[in-house]
This record gives C-alpha cells, sequence and structure tokens, in this order.
C-alpha cells in the first residue's frame, strides 16, 4: 500500500506546479571540466573547473544500531538521490511547457497527457523500493524543491485531498508535512548527500 501512496504523491508533485517550479534551485554540483584561454602572444592558460570537495570529521559510531542506521542511510540517498532531481527537472519542464498553453483546457488536457507518462516512467522503478527508500524520497523532493508533498498536494488538489493522503500515510508511520532540515535532523542524510554527489562516497 505505502508504494501505491508513494506513486500517487509523486505523480501529483511532478505534475502539478506550475506556479512553484520558479523558485526551484539547481542543486547539482558542476561537474569536473577544462576550458583553454589563448593570449595575444600564441601562449594559453588552462583553466580546470572542479565540484566542490566535501571534508566532514571521521564518523565515530556509539553503536551498531546508528553505524547500520548511516549505511542504510547511504544506501537509501543513492538510490532516490537521482529520482529526486529527475523529478525536479520534470517539473520545472511541466511549468515551461504548461506557460506556453492558452487555455486552461489545453493545459488540462496537456496535464493528463503528461501525468500518465510520468506514471509510466517511475512505476517500475518506485514499486522495487524499500519503505524506507520511499520516506527517503519524499524528504530528498522536498530538499530539491523546496515543498513538501503535503503542501504540493494542499495547493494543487485541495485541502481534503492533502489531509486524505496524509492519513493515509500516518498509517504506514510516514508524515507527508515532514520538512527536509538540514542542518538537524537531517545533518547525516545532507553530509551523505554532499559526499555521494562529489563521488566522494
Amino acid at each position: 500500500m505505502h508504494k501505491r501512496l508513494l506513486l500517487i504523491l509523486l505523480v501529483l508533485s511532478s505534475v502539478s506546479t506550475t506556479v512553484l517550479a520558479g523558485d526551484f534551485l539547481d542543486r547539482e554540483l558542476i561537474h569536473t571540466y577544462m576550458r583553454y584561454d589563448y593570449l595575444p602572444d600564441g601562449d594559453s592558460i588552462m583553466h580546470v573547473y572542479h565540484h566542490d570537495v566535501y571534508i566532514y570529521p571521521p564518523l565515530k559510531f556509539k553503536s551498531k544500531k546508528q553505524e547500520r542506521f548511516y549505511w542504510r542511510t547511504v544506501r537509501d540517498v543513492k538510490k532516490t538521490l537521482p529520482y529526486a532531481r529527475s523529478i525536479r527537472k520534470d517539473i520545472i519542464y511541466a511549468d515551461r511547457e504548461l506557460a506556453l498553453l492558452d487555455s486552461k483546457r489545453e493545459q488540462k488536457k496537456w496535464f493528463r497527457k503528461y501525468e500518465r507518462e510520468l506514471y509510466h516512467k517511475y512505476e517500475d522503478d518506485f514499486r522495487g523500493m524499500y519503505a524506507s527508500q520511499g520516506k527517503m524520497l519524499m524528504l530528498l523532493l522536498d530538499r530539491e524543491c523546496q515543498h513538501t508533498s503535503f503542501e504540493l498536494i494542499e495547493h494543487y488538489k485541495s485541502k481534503f485531498v492533502a489531509n486524505f493522503w496524509q492519513f493515509i500515510a500516518k498509517m504506514f508511520k510516514n508524515d507527508l508535512k515532514e520538512e527536509y532540515d538540514a542542518e538537524d535532523k537531517d545533518r547525516i542524510t545532507e553530509r551523505v548527500i554532499n559526499l555521494v554527489s562529489a563521488g566522494q562516497l
């Protein structure tokens, strides 16, 4: 049941953000590349651009439980971070395409078609996720898109629909209102994301 809920939430959050998409920031790190600048005398200067390198103090686990939690977080981030960033791009694309359509009828027709495409695009992959990965993906969507699943559903559907899915989520110990907090409760996740993004983990 939780996997079906995740699919529905992701479709809602991926195609229902024609206003909010403009607020999103591209957090993906720049890959390494080189550029040459040529001087008038024929000499050249090579510029090398590289993504950030992160240095953290070594982790000291107080128990096996803490260590298992950390490596489960690493596993779940590696699995879900590419999807969260892909969905953010889907949102930006939807925002751009819907802005080109003049009438509500045209937007609604395009919206329905794109919704089906996204469902088929992600369905098989999401059905194979663990429950912890589904929860991680919803958190990372808030990180990438700056809006919780509850906010998206409430804004573009209704408060009633948002509360309904919140009730279902609570039955599976999830919370659609949960926000990503890189400075406090999700600081270990943020550390893992930075290291994974930089290719250091």
